[in-house]
This record gives C-alpha cells, structure tokens and sequence, in this order.
C-alpha cells in the first residue's frame, strides 16, 4: 500500500483540550477493577501514576465513530489508511500527583507522523504528546506512540517475540479475562471494539481473540511497582509493547529494582514464557 506521509503530516501540530475534574468514582472503580484493597478515595488524596487515563476521556459522540468504536479518522487524529490500529507505547514524566477533587486539563498535540516498512508490512507511527494540567500547571507529562498495521494476511504472521527476563525479584499473576477488558474500556470510553467484541476482534482484524489494552498492561506494571514500593515517588515511566496480549490468557507482571534503589525493570511475561512488554520506572 502506497501511503501519503506529506499528507498525514499535515497533522503535526493540530491539537485537542478536553477540561475535567478528578472525581472519586473513576478512581475507586480503578481499584476494583485492579483487584486492589485500597481505603476509598477521597478528595485531596493522590491519585496513583497512570490512573490519570480514566480522566479527561475523548467522548466523541455515536455518529462520529469509525467502525472500529474509534473517533472517526481526520479529526484529532491523521487518517492513516491503515485497518489495525495499536497503542505501541509511551514516556511519562510526574511533576507532582493528581489529586482527588481537583480540576484539571487534558492539553494534547500531534507531535510526530512517520511511516515505515517492517516484518509484518506497512506501518504508520504517530506520536502525541498529553499534557495533564491542574492549577499549578503542568503535573504529568506523556508522550504516546500509536502504531498502524495493515490487515492480517498470511504473510504478516507475527514475528517470534523473545522471552522473558528470568531475573525478577517481584511476580505477580494477573487473570485476564473479558471481563476486566471491559471494565477498563468502559472507564477510560474507549470503544475500541478489539477490546469487548470477540466477533469484530477475529472475523475483521484477524486476531486470535481480545486484545489486552496496551495502557492497562502499563498500569498493572506500575501497580506491581506501588504493590511492593508503596511510598516510593514516581518521577518518571516508560512502557514499550512487544507482543499483543489476548484475553483470556493469563499474564506476570514481573520487576527487579536496581542495586542503587533509584530505578526499577518491570515488564509482562505472556503464558508462554515471552516477553509482552518492558518498562522502566525512575524514582523521584
């Protein structure tokens, strides 16, 4: 497929506001869904590192979704003609938490479109970066990469994806399963139909069956970190997919933090021993 890259660049620069407030609810509902035994949220507490997905959301109205469950493309975001559409990864910086009660704005702007021709084919790269603003200014800064793939053929097999670091000091085993894909889509309203509709997820995209979420693999990974560091401050967090995750296989959310206590490994091992995704956390 031949793709117009001076075209899709047309979007960098291009920019969305969404304004909002950290309510109780979103967060409460995280935790459950995170199978945590947290105290309520309530206002003026912290809100833990990347629970700020759940705020702020895109609520694109019915009749502006692609068949996807996506936001139209050409909006916000380039219409690359590219059917599969994944969250690839993405760097955060924490200034200082959220919290609970306070106001905040979602500031994001297209930083960068690139193509590329890799194993499985064609791919568009864009990149956006999310500026998360309370009444102080900046408080968590992201940078997102969003990968487009061609539709799955014969030819496009995936490639072998390594295994897994055998190092971990921290493991934990996470069930997946549908319904803790839908719980999260709900919570951030992403209607992405590749996380809730089996049907649309094999028969259209060619998958095996529902993909994991690429944030809700970051978030586990970040709340493995809390789980076993819990009064350590973040001050920054990268994540990188290597390998789609599909439900109802189970996952580990592994870590070994280093010698010197300042930073931390963490990544997912699949059931079969891979590595699914690597992240990095610094501690402020």
């Amino acid at each position: 497929m031949t793709i117009d890259i001076g075209f899709l660049q047309q979007w960098i620069g291009k920019t969305e506001e969404i304004t909002g407030a950290v309510t109780a609810f979103p967060a409460n509902a995280l935790a459950a869904t995170l199978d945590r035994d947290d105290p309520p949220y309530l206002d003026g507490m912290a809100l833990p590192p990347l629970w700020h997905f759940v705020y702020c959301v895109t609520t694109t109205r019915m009749s502006g979704l692609g068949l996807d469950g996506h936001s139209a493309r050409g909006g916000f975001l380039p219409p690359v003609p590219l059917p599969r559409r994944m969250w690839a990864g993405s760097r955060f910086t924490f200034k200082r938490p959220l919290l609970i009660g306070s106001e905040i704005r979602r500031v994001a702007r297209i930083i960068g479109v690139e193509s590329k021709h890799g194993r499985t084919g064609c791919l568009v790269f864009v990149t956006a970066r999310f500026d998360i603003v309370d009444s102080h200014g900046v408080a968590v800064s992201e940078e997102r990469d969003i990968v487009y793939r061609e539709g799955k053929t014969a030819a496009s097999a995936e490639p072998p994806a390594p295994p897994a670091p055998t190092d971990a000091v921290w493991r934990r085993v996470v069930a997946i399963d549908p319904v803790l894909l839908f719980r999260y889509s709900a919570l951030t309203f992403n209607g992405h139909r590749i996380h809730f509709d089996p049907d649309f997820a094999v028969r259209q995209e060619g998958y095996p069956g529902l993909i994991v979420h690429g944030p809700l693999l970051g978030t586990l990974l970040a709340d493995l970190l809390r789980r076993e560091l819990p009064d350590a401050p973040l001050a920054s967090f990268r994540f990188r997919a290597v390998r789609a995750q599909f439900a109802p296989n189970p996952i580990t959310v592994c870590g070994a933090p280093a010698a010197d206590g300042r930073s931390v490994r963490l990544w997912v091992q699949d059931q079969d021993g891979a590595l699914a995704m690597e992240a990095t956390a610094h501690l402020a």
